[in-house]
């Protein structure tokens, strides 16, 4: 089992950067695919991102893609999401999310697939 806490949040302009970080604990967190999702208000949860257990492979909402970088330190049990060129429809609640399932270099983007979740952390971009 892995308890995920996220942080970095906050409220920024239109064109401004933000970097997040899940921070996992529990001594298997190499063996999970790492995710991270996002709810914007009267929307439903979405994928944005998601890195294999190794880091190897990662895969990207097209929202996002060229924006957004996701990293992990499997030695720190963390991992980064790195929001450049922020936009107003960025706006959400970003969750951090652990997969135990898949293939060793799986980046699994539905949410059903995740088995842990972080309680969030809120990220405001204004115009």
């Amino acid at each position: 089992q892995v308890q995920l806490v996220e942080s970095g949040g906050g409220l920024v302009q239109a064109g401004d950067s933000l970097r997040l970080s899940c921070a996992a604990s529990g001594r298997t967190f190499s063996t999970y695919a790492m995710a991270w999702f996002r709810q914007a208000p009267g929307k439903e949860r979405e994928f944005v991102a998601a890195i294999s257990r190794a880091g190897v492979r990662t895969t990207y909402a097209d929202s996002v893609k060229g924006r957004f970088t996701i990293s992990r330190d499997n030695a720190k049990n963390t991992v980064l999401l790195q929001m450049n060129s922020l936009k107003p429809e960025d706006t959400a609640v970003y969750y951090c999310a652990a997969d135990s399932g898949g293939l060793e270099y799986a980046t699994r983007t539905s949410q059903s697939q995740y088995d842990y979740w972080g309680q969030g952390t809120q990220v405001t971009v204004s115009s």
